[in-house]
């Protein structure tokens, strides 16, 4: 059950604060990283999402539920992040530098693990397909709330499920013959 009077309201404490990181903390790192595929990177946005909806609760009409209103908040961050010089350079750095070297050994464990693989999967995905597979999936968002989420309509939300769904299902396919 949310808190109703978030919506009203024109500020949190830090208990407050504590109770919405404790609770969509989780949730809210891990559309980051999906996002982005960094660890590190979807950390720093999660800590965003929380300082902008600290000092811009206001905001919050209510007209969503507060995880989809922080989700919506993370998603802004990421693509801010991923469109920003500073990811392209080091992004490209990085990516040079993975050719270049082994596997850790803890890649090469998940790498056997069928969840990973279904992961890996999904990471392949183009963005637009990922970003709804996740928003369904990990964050179990209606179609209405992933449309308020991506700021689209909720019949090209159920479109891309759609087709993010079959191209799954075809590369998981594709691994088992």
């Amino acid at each position: 059950m949310e808190p109703d009077y978030l919506k009203y309201a024109d500020s949190v404490d830090a208990i407050e604060l504590r109770q919405l990181m404790d609770r969509y903390g989780d949730d809210v790192w891990k559309y980051a990283y999906v996002l982005t595929k960094d660890r590190e990177q979807a950390k720093d946005i999660a800590q965003e999402v929380f300082i902008r909806a600290h000092y811009h609760i206001r905001s919050f009409r209510g007209q969503s539920s507060l995880k989809t209103w922080l989700l919506a908040i993370a998603r802004n961050q990421s693509l801010n992040y991923l469109s920003s010089s500073y990811f392209r350079k080091i992004g490209l750095r990085e990516t040079v530098r993975s050719r270049q070297s082994a596997p850790s050994a803890e890649s090469a464990y998940l790498g056997r693990q069928s969840a990973a693989e279904i992961w890996d999967v999904i990471f392949g995905l183009s963005k637009k397909l990922r970003e709804v597979l996740v928003l369904d999936l990990e964050h179990e968002l209606s179609v209405q709330e992933a449309a308020q989420v991506l700021d689209l309509p909720a019949g090209t939300v159920k479109s891309r499920l759609h087709r993010a769904r079959k191209e799954v299902e075809k590369r998981l396919k594709g691994w088992e013959q």
